[in-house]
């Protein structure tokens, strides 16, 4: 067990096999729905929560959201092999609310022990709610799209970049633009020209 997991949490590798420290979400989830994608992957994409498709299927951003996400991703070079998707909290809040301060913060160990032991070049915040958890203030995503922030994370100090969620490219297609943007900064940072990513996977930042 690690430490970071407490006596009611389990966590082997990147993925949570068990826990029950919020009851709510305990009762409302089918499953723990882990991060997908490499262990040693650059970009870090960090959502929310599980929705419903997500809880069903067992995997993060796999609805509309998720489309949107994967056909952007190729557009600047990237693609769902070769970057890693999670989420704040990995159990699905009934009827797709917010997840409280509570569960967020009993979910955050098992958050920042993933992105210890991944140790990404850039972590993507894909809305505000996973922005304001990692940056740990007040985020207006739509301003601040693009942003990029040296934040402290655990015991190390990472690269996080505010991204607008998917979904609001849906809901306004005016902020398409930005989006798309903002995963070409990802891109960039991680090393990823119009090829792909370079050598055999993707190649860290040099002296990052």
């Amino acid at each position: 067990m690690d430490e970071n997991t407490g006596d009611d949490g389990e966590m082997v590798g990147l993925e949570v096999t068990a826990c029950e420290r919020c009851p709510t979400l305990v009762d409302s989830r089918s499953q723990i729905v882990n991060g997908t994608g490499p262990a040693d992957a650059d970009v870090l994409f960090v959502g929310e929560g599980p929705g419903a498709t997500e809880d069903e299927r067992g995997e993060p951003f796999v609805g509309r959201s998720g489309s949107v996400l994967d056909e952007q991703l190729m557009t600047v070079g990237l693609d769902r092999e070769t970057v890693r998707i999670t989420n704040c909290v990995r159990c699905r809040p009934p009827d797709n609310r917010d997840p409280t301060r509570e569960e967020l913060t009993n979910c955050r160990g098992y958050l920042e022990t993933e992105i210890e032991r991944l140790n990404p070049d850039v972590i993507v915040t894909l809305g505000k709610v996973p922005s304001e958890h990692l940056l740990e203030r007040s985020v207006a995503v739509t301003k601040e799209t693009g942003t990029v922030e040296d934040v402290r994370i655990g015991e190390k100090t990472k690269r996080v970049l505010i991204c607008l969620h998917p979904a609001a490219t849906l809901y306004d297609r005016s902020q398409t633009d930005a989006f798309l943007e903002t995963l070409e900064t990802a891109a960039d940072l991680a090393g990823v020209d119009e090829a792909g990513p370079r050598s055999q996977g993707q190649t860290r930042l040099d002296g990052y």
